[in-house]
């Protein structure tokens, strides 16, 4: 996996339209937990500080790896479908080639939102959870989408203040 996948660089990207407003507000307030595909346990890797960031927002992560046993505190699971609690948002670190397969499981256990991180998108995948009533997101990462959208949300409830 490549050190592209939701780079530090640039964790705030700015405030979201009205489209991504709406959308980020059924995904992130709507959500609680998270099936992460391709969860790894080393701190330097992408997936474990995104995951670890989504957890401390509140998230419960459920790692999805079959050479991790424990990650950021919870077991680690080979296949979504070992997941015996119901799964809002499957979000993928893997590479794109990968994808069909976990969607088609994403479908089966009925989550409702597929997440494909940066650099992560798959049209034909992408268009068959569509078709089942998922909600897609491809090739952003999640991390940013939720700062962004925590600061929209802060500062949308703000009152402006006029000069006299």
């Amino acid at each position: 996996m490549s050190a592209s996948f939701c780079e530090p660089s640039s964790l705030y990207r700015g405030q979201l339209n009205a489209m991504e407003m709406a959308l980020y507000n059924k995904i992130f307030a709507e959500s609680k937990t998270i099936a992460v595909v391709g969860l790894s346990s080393n701190p330097s890797r992408p997936s474990y500080g995104v995951s670890r960031y989504m957890q401390s927002m509140g998230y419960r992560i459920i790692p999805v790896n079959p050479n991790e046993t424990q990650v950021l505190g919870e077991r680690a699971l080979a296949r979504l479908e070992d997941i015996q609690v119901p799964v809002d948002i499957v979000d993928i670190f893997r590479r794109p080639e990968a994808v069909p397969p976990i969607v088609d499981s994403a479908i089966r256990i009925s989550a409702k939102i597929v997440w494909m991180q940066e650099g992560v998108y798959h049209q034909e995948a992408a268009a068959l959870a569509r078709a089942s009533g998922l909600i897609v997101v491809m090739d952003r990462c999640i991390l940013k989408e939720h700062m962004s959208w925590a600061y929209s949300v802060q500062h949308a409830s703000q009152p402006s203040i006029k000069a006299s």
